[in-house]
C-alpha cells in the first residue's frame, strides 16, 4: 500500500488520487502528482531578523508573549536555550525557565 502525501495547503491526511492529480477533500486543493513525487525541500526557519535557526540554538524573545489560558507572560529579553525546530505554525519547541515546555513562533525571537 502506498502512502499518499499530505495536502500542501491544509496538511490534511485524507488526500486521494484522481487521474494525474492528488485531491484534498477538506480544502478542495488539487496538485499534480509529479510535483508531490519530487524530493521534499528542506524548510529553513529564520528568526525575526532573517538569521537561520538550527536545533540546539539559543534565542531571545523580542516581544512580550501572553500565554493562552494562563496569566503568565514571557517577557522581552527572556533567553531560551537548546531550541528544537518542528513543522507547523509554531516552529520552535522549547522549555522556558519558570513556565515550562511550550512552542514559539520564530517571528518573535532573535538568535542569541
Amino acid at each position: 500500500m502506498t502512502t499518499l502525501p499530505k495536502c500542501p495547503s491544509c496538511s490534511s491526511e485524507y488526500t486521494y488520487e484522481d487521474g494525474a492529480l492528488y485531491v484534498c477533500p477538506e480544502c478542495g486543493n488539487e496538485w499534480p502528482q509529479a510535483a508531490a513525487d519530487a524530493a521534499p525541500e528542506e524548510s529553513v526557519v529564520r528568526d525575526a531578523f532573517g538569521n537561520q535557526l538550527q536545533d540546539g540554538d539559543s534565542v531571545t524573545v523580542i516581544k512580550d508573549l501572553k500565554i493562552k489560558g494562563s496569566s503568565l507572560v514571557v517577557k522581552v529579553g527572556t533567553k531560551v536555550r537548546n531550541i528544537r525546530l518542528v513543522d507547523g505554525d509554531h516552529d520552535i519547541d522549547c522549555k522556558i525557565d519558570g513556565i515550562g515546555a511550550m512552542q514559539l513562533k520564530s517571528e518573535y525571537v532573535k538568535k542569541a
